[in-house]
């Protein structure tokens, strides 16, 4: 099995460089990237409200009967009670400038009775409530005795309380509202934030697919020639979808997670210091936890990754070779092969499921044995008075919050492997720099003649394992120029280094006496069009496949040149005509179809040179001859160059190139090569004799 897609090095799990130009693709759009975050500080204040809005309720309100009192003018907003002419506002409720002296007051249910209890503010400081710390009341007509202390104490009449429970009720209801209205708040601030993260995050990789399809678009053919296409496809579609996850979920959400945790241990210390140092003991539990899953992780997650690539190769070899392995029956081999892949990707799936089976329940334990501290510690603090029920209740609901983007870490980090792994791929390719260079002070060419000339030309795909070497000659506007010879002679290296699809090593082309090296890219090859013996069409309709969007091209047009191709009647046979669809690659149409659609495609652009690399092989006699009198049409008033096997296609070029082992042997016209009793006669020998033991006709041969 080749390595080609495999992916064994997955680089450092962050990489400061990478991530650097990253951030580049997203700093065009810092404006709406700052606005989420923004609005995720402003999510995250919401947020932490509720539990503290929770604690209001709970201590100021649901178990705020029996809060320490003191006597206040009328005018003061937080009036609680208002009984024989006094006001009284709970301590809790006062402006935190007010000063708390002299006698407090506490409201004592006793049987069916309450007691409104005076005593000095010390013993409140002291010990939060009288009654719970100092035991059971004796009941005396204007006093109260707990212990060993008496208060003075005032009976309140039913009516009276009215105002206490009101007071609490409107407080809830207030509380309530702001509740709701943070929840409607916050839900209304998520979609918002959600819209414009998803909105940025598509324009980010809108435009890294944007520079890798046009940075590829500009990549030489050699490139190609060395790169599987599955690669490159890999890289524009799958390699960027990871990154669109790492842009969504850690570009902004990573400041979610880290303003979530300083908001909840400010709130938790603001609340009570000993408690929140409580729950800071899970810090130390939970590093070390996530230090020895991430070195697991990371492990079983590359292992994971590279038996996966090994599946997506081997399914696509298999479906690319379907054909081949049902003729020769191996089905059953291949799917053992196919088992053994499969299997090995499920054994490092297994481990790295271990490693998220161990970290996720130990993060829950480490949470659960935090809660179970803060119940023991704070429950005793809550029924001793010295911690509020409300203060303990927030803080094991700010402590759940706390854990929450610890338990998201393992997805987290995963996909920062993955995006880290997926950007050093992509940078890799749009760092490549192969690509065939424009001049740097191009030649303008007004119009094109179609002289060719190659003086001393030196091409080699690799190194110096040279393909054409030393090769020199010239054609004239309108000729049509063969080249024939053995495979690998150089025959069509010839026909692709004339459209700088490749560079040359030495010497120089000329076209109407200019270096091709001078001219624009684009006005070389728009003057140059070639011909194919494998025809590739896209999907789509056959108008689509000639026009290849010219929008200056109209249906009339193309319905001229498919006539002028001879392709007329097989296109009026066609239910839709032109716009009959198209399967990939032209899969419903025959060769000779596909050849004629090329022709036609190549004579709708108008070139003044036509390239034919061998576009009439592999085609039955009949196609043939219908063929041939479309290229009589194509060829006209154009220079042309022909790469063909079948030498009785030729004879009527103006001149025979015969290439051996990259070096032109021998070239004249073809009654002049026959004559001359060398290579081309060879050839033409070898060839009439597969015809002869073909059972083909020798009638070629007489006319020659």
């Amino acid at each position: 099995m080749s390595n080609l897609h495999e992916e064994d090095s997955l680089g450092k799990a962050y990489d400061a460089k990478l991530m650097k130009r990253l951030i580049g693709y997203a700093r065009p759009h810092r404006f709406w990237v700052a606005l989420c975050v923004l609005l995720l500080l402003v999510m995250t204040v919401s947020n932490l409200a509720r539990p503290y809005l929770m604690k209001i309720a709970i201590d100021n309100h649901m178990t705020a009967f029996s809060q320490p009192m003191m006597q206040v003018s009328k005018t003061q907003p937080n009036v609680v009670l208002t009984v024989h002419g006094a006001s009284y506002a709970r301590v809790q409720d006062l402006p935190t400038s007010t000063k708390v002296s002299g006698t407090l007051y506490e409201l004592l249910p006793i049987g069916q009775r309450t007691a409104l209890i005076a005593a000095p503010a010390k013993e409140f400081y002291t010990a939060g409530h009288l009654a719970p710390l100092f035991g059971t009341p004796t009941i005396s007509h204007n006093a109260v005795r707990i212990g060993n202390t008496t208060y003075p104490t005032s009976w309140i009449a039913r009516k009276n309380l009215a105002s206490v429970y009101r007071y609490d009720q409107t407080g809830m209801l207030w509380l309530g509202g702001i509740y709701l209205a943070l929840i409607l708040f916050g839900g209304i601030l998520n979609y918002i934030q959600t819209y414009i993260l998803q909105w940025t995050v598509q324009r980010i990789i809108f435009r890294i697919r944007t520079d890798i399809f046009t940075h590829v678009q500009g990549l030489s053919i050699a490139f190609f020639d060395r790169n599987p296409v599955g690669r490159l496809v890999t890289r524009v579609m799958n390699d960027t979808q990871t990154l669109n996850d790492m842009y969504a979920n850690l570009m902004v959400n990573v400041f979610n997670d880290l303003f979530l945790l300083i908001g909840i241990i400010l709130v938790m210390l603001n609340l009570n210091v000993k408690l929140a140092l409580i729950a800071f003991v899970a810090i130390p539990l939970i590093a070390i936890a996530s230090i020895i899953y991430r070195r697991v992780a990371r492990e079983s997650y590359r292992q994971v990754r590279v038996r996966l690539a090994r599946i997506n190769a081997m399914l696509a070899e298999n479906l690319s070779g379907m054909r081949i392995i049902q003729i020769f029956h191996r089905e059953v081999p291949m799917f053992q092969n196919f088992l053994a892949i499969n299997q090995d990707h499920l054994n490092a799936s297994w481990r790295e499921l271990k490693a998220n089976a161990v970290f996720r329940p130990s993060m829950d334990l480490i949470e659960d044995l935090t809660l179970a501290l803060l119940i023991w510690f704070g429950g005793g603090a809550a029924i001793s008075h010295t911690v509020n029920f409300g203060t303990l209740y927030a803080i094991i609901t700010y402590v759940g919050q706390f854990f929450q983007p610890i338990n998201d870490m393992t997805e987290k980090y995963n996909i920062l492997q993955s995006a880290m792994a997926s950007s050093e791929r992509i940078f890799l390719l749009l760092d490549t720099e192969e690509r065939i260079e424009e001049p740097l002070n191009p030649v303008a060419l007004p119009k094109m003649r179609g002289e060719i000339e190659f003086d001393h030309v030196w091409f080699a795909y690799q190194g110096e394992d040279w393909v054409l070497r030393d090769v020199s000659f010239h054609v004239s506007p309108g000729q049509t120029v063969a080249f024939v010879g053995a495979t690998g002679a150089g025959k069509s290296s010839i026909l692709n280094i004339l459209s700088r699809l490749y560079e040359i090593q030495k010497g120089s082309i000329r076209i109407d006496g200019i270096d091709i090296r001078t001219l624009p890219l684009a006005t070389l090859r728009s003057h140059v069009a070639m011909v194919l013996q494998d025809v590739f069409l896209f999907t789509g309709d056959i108008a689509s496949n000639i026009r290849l969007n010219r929008e200056d091209l109209s249906d009339q047009a193309i319905e001229k040149v498919l006539k002028q191709v001879n392709a007329g009647p097989f296109i009026e046979a066609l239910p839709l005509g032109i716009h009959e669809p198209v399967m990939e690659r032209g899969a419903t149409l025959s060769y000779g179809q596909r050849q004629l659609i090329a022709f036609a495609r190549a004579l709708a652009f108008d070139p003044r040179i036509l390239v034919l690399d061998e576009a009439t092989a592999n085609i039955d006699t009949e196609t043939e001859i219908v063929i041939q009198d479309a290229l009589t049409n194509l060829m006209k008033d154009r220079t042309t160059l022909v790469v063909a096997h079948r030498l009785s296609t030729i004879q009527h070029a103006d001149q025979i190139i015969v290439l051996h082992k990259g070096k032109i042997r021998e070239h004249g016209t073809h009654q002049q090569l026959l004559q001359t009793g060398g290579l081309y006669q060879t050839l033409y020998e070898l060839q009439y004799k597969d015809q002869w033991d073909s059972g083909v006709s020798t009638e070629l041969v007489h006319e020659a």
